[in-house]
């Protein structure tokens, strides 16, 4: 499977550069959130190749959501994919966005690609491991290396989101007495933690389970964890919410291996 969605996302994000190159046409959903001309290029692509492969798996994917398009998930596995996560920043000519494909069994993030076309780097993880490659004309450049969360230091370094930062996530750096911060868009953040780089990435702004559920899956096979305000690990999957819509996030510290 993994190859797969490698592929899968290789060829999105080389539609992704080919608009990124001569310009985005941008429009805007209900919520406001930008969108563009990529994002739909690149979603066609990665449900195209995820329907001839796994025909019977379903695939819950971000325009065709915003679009009323959810098929049933109840009791299966089924994919969440990102086609263009972190669209502000690809408009705004910043490199930090990125394609995602996550794969969900029981509620839990088992597989994923998070792949950056504009940095050409892809990161990969199933079966409890993670690994990272670079990508140079579409393809894999200098092989796979396989990538671990280090332990939590005595100074940890933290990741937080580049727009939607939030009062209450300055107030948690500044209690647990972190002065490292490093803001960055999109699901770089959790893959930033997966290879050892960056520690912690507390989330108190919204996010939807397609922006998590690839690089999600990198940290956790990395040796990671992510988990919700009240210490669970945050769940996939989740529908007819009482406070909240479907697929939405509540709060969550994303972490690596503890001390």
């Amino acid at each position: 499977m993994l190859p797969i969605l490698e592929r899968s996302a290789m060829a999105a994000g080389q539609a992704i550069l080919e608009v990124y190159d001569s310009g985005p046409a941008i429009t805007y959903k209900a919520d406001t959130s930008p969108v563009t001309d990529a994002d739909h290029r690149a979603e066609r692509i990665i449900l195209a190749e995820l329907a001839a492969a796994f025909p019977d798996i379903p695939v819950i994917a971000e325009e065709s959501v915003a679009a009323g398009n959810v098929p049933d998930i109840a009791g299966q596995r089924f994919f969440l994919v990102d086609p263009l996560d972190g669209t502000k920043e690809f408009v705004d000519r910043d490199d930090h966005f990125t394609v995602n494909i996550g794969l969900i069994e029981n509620g839990e993030p088992v597989a994923g690609v998070v792949y950056a076309p504009a940095l050409g780097v892809i990161y990969a993880a199933k079966d409890g491991q993670a690994r990272k490659a670079m990508v140079a004309d579409g393809r894999i450049a200098g092989g796979w290396s396989r990538i671990g969360c280090r332990q939590i230091p005595e100074r940890p370094v933290a990741v937080a989101s580049r727009r939607h930062s939030s009062a209450e996530t300055i107030a948690y750096l500044a209690e647990q007495g972190i002065t490292d911060c490093e803001a960055i868009g999109s699901s770089l953040k959790f893959c930033l933690l997966a290879e050892g780089r960056a520690d912690l990435y507390p989330r108190f702004s919204r996010t939807m389970e397609w922006d998590t559920a690839a690089g999600d899956a990198v940290l956790r096979a990395a040796g990671g964890e992510t988990l919700t305000m009240e210490g669970q690990p945050l769940a996939y999957g989740k529908r007819d919410q009482p406070n909240d819509g479907d697929f939405a996030n509540p709060w969550f510290i994303a972490r690596a291996r503890r001390l």
